[in-house]
């Protein structure tokens, strides 16, 4: 039987400047689109693949995101209330790690989108971890055909998924989608208050641990009005989540 976390980490605190006029007065992940927010397609999926529990970070529009939020039981939401300060991504996963229990858990931003090519990429992932050998495994896709990034890539993967930084002043040929297997360990040590996972994903390279899949299928990064535009037009006529 495959191995599955029995918990999530969805990250939906940031201001989501990049998509304003449209975050002025919604949060980033209540954005639509075509119809549904980005946090409940990215809260149908882990349901669908049988995580059991998301601990979602809030900060900006903090209550209308709770309010939104009151419905759902599959899975089930616990909060990690940033009011106070925003804590950036290592923060407030660090703040949260009470609420996520001792084993290994997922990590989902709230803008993360694609369509699964063939098979489900949560369960390729899944089955790609090894507790024994990884501190994080990310799910990357190609910098080359995606819908949203116009960056130069992050990462180099080598044959056996393990995974270093893009040089200066060159190409990587994979891009992080947002989406990680973290194990409580990576945590270690970790700063206090505002920091990046950058700071922990760093340090996991220089120790071998830090590993990836590619997806398979089209990634979309919903992260400016232009970007979800563009996935608006081209989910017509297809079926994503």
């Amino acid at each position: 039987m495959t191995w599955r976390p029995k918990a999530a980490m969805v990250l939906a605190a940031g201001l989501g400047e990049r998509m304003r006029p449209l975050t002025d007065a919604v949060p980033k992940p209540l954005i639509r689109l075509k119809g549904t927010a980005l946090m409940d397609r990215v809260l149908d999926r882990l349901a669908e693949a049988g995580i059991e529990r998301a601990v979602v970070n809030v900060h900006y529009l903090a209550g209308a995101l709770e309010n939104h939020l009151k419905g759902r039981t599959r899975p089930k939401i616990v909060i990690s209330d940033e009011r106070g300060v925003l804590l950036d991504t290592g923060g407030g996963v660090v703040r949260a790690l009470p609420k996520l229990g001792k084993e290994p858990f997922l990590i989902h931003n709230s803008d993360s989108i694609w369509i699964d090519g063939v098979g489900s990429n949560l369960e390729r992932l899944f089955r790609a971890w090894d507790g024994g050998t990884m501190d994080s495994l990310m799910l990357l896709a190609t910098a080359s055909n995606n819908i949203g990034y116009d960056g130069q890539g992050d990462f180099d993967m080598a044959a056996d998924g393990k995974l270093t930084r893009r040089g200066e002043r060159r190409i990587a040929p994979f891009v992080f989608t947002g989406v990680s297997i973290a194990h409580p360990r990576l945590f270690d040590g970790a700063p206090s208050g505002r920091f990046s996972l950058n700071t922990l994903w760093d340090r996991a390279i220089e120790s071998g641990r830090l590993y990836g899949i590619r997806l398979d299928g089209l990634w979309m990064h919903v992260g400016t009005p232009e970007a979800l535009q563009e996935a608006e037009s081209h989910l017509e006529g297809q079926h994503a989540i």
